[in-house]
């Protein structure tokens, strides 16, 4: 498992600079939209793709006005059991990949953490797709097609792998990441739970992942997949959305818009450091 200090510690610096403008070096925390749990008892939404410099990591250089786009959770899948994989998350040159969704008697699907198996004995789609250094994500788990209750697997989770699916049981959503960027830890991009195709009960959901009792979604903000409905004929959980927050020094002039986004200066002893918080897309403008 890749220590949080070095997520994202070979990316590259931030680029398209303004002539004579106001450069600054900034920490980040990246996190994309969790995937959509399958419907139908199947496997569970991964996470969205997670990326951070903080503590520790190659910070950007950015400077004027820079886009910011926070994913959306996927969509979840019906009772045909198919889900929608979560969009991505993007700040300056650092993308996120959305959470693959969870799959019924379908393919499986890859994303920043991937979506996980159906009962039908697929495999978990796989994690950190496209490959960055360090990950951004881990593979779902595999569903298992054996009597009495047809396991899905858990979807991927920003930090561990989801769980397998058994006969018995689904397999539980992979473990997230915490992250104190804004000065107090929380945890991110947990996978969601898998659904069984007879049971009622299914997987847990790793932090901010849906628990398949019968199918939760993602919570908003967090990158959590949705998880897997626990019965024959029921709606996965919908990804949970993402969220972008920059970490700058305290002399520095932040402005987040549209008004949903938004800057604090963090007390002692983070040495008054500013940090922008988005929840929706906007633009972050250095001064």
């Amino acid at each position: 498992m890749p220590l949080n200090s070095t997520r994202g510690a070979g990316s590259a610096k931030g680029f398209g600079f303004t002539a004579g403008a106001k450069k600054v070096d900034v920490d980040y925390l990246v996190v994309a939209g969790g995937g959509g749990g399958g419907g139908g008892g199947t496997g569970g939404g991964g996470a969205g793709g997670f990326r951070t410099s903080f503590p520790g990591g190659t910070k950007l250089t950015i400077s004027g006005v820079t886009p910011v786009t926070v994913g959306a959770g996927g969509a979840a899948g019906g009772p045909a059991g198919i889900a929608v994989r979560g969009d991505p998350s993007i700040f300056s040159t650092i993308t996120a990949t959305g959470g693959g969704g969870g799959k019924g008697n379908n393919c499986n699907s890859p994303g920043g953490s991937g979506g996980a198996g159906s009962r039908d004995n697929n495999p978990g789609g796989l994690g950190n797709t496209p490959p960055v250094s360090p990950p951004q994500g881990n593979s779902g788990g595999t569903g298992v097609f054996a009597a009495p209750n047809y396991g899905g697997g858990g979807g991927g989770g920003a930090s561990a792998t989801g769980g397998n699916g058994t006969s018995c049981s689904a397999g539980n959503g992979g473990a997230g990441s915490a992250n104190s960027i804004t000065n107090s830890p929380v945890t991110y991009a947990g996978g969601g739970g898998g659904g069984t195709f007879i049971s009622s009960s299914g997987g847990a959901g790793g932090a901010g992942g849906g628990g398949s009792n019968p199918g939760g979604a993602g919570t908003a903000n967090t990158g959590g997949g949705g998880a897997g409905n626990a019965s024959s004929g029921g709606s996965g959980g919908a990804g949970g959305s993402g969220i972008v927050i920059v970490r700058a020094p305290g002399a520095t002039g932040l402005t987040a818009a549209p008004g949903t986004n938004t800057v604090t200066t963090l007390p002692a002893p983070a040495g008054g450091c500013k940090v922008a918080n988005f929840t929706v897309p906007g633009t972050l403008t250095v001064s």
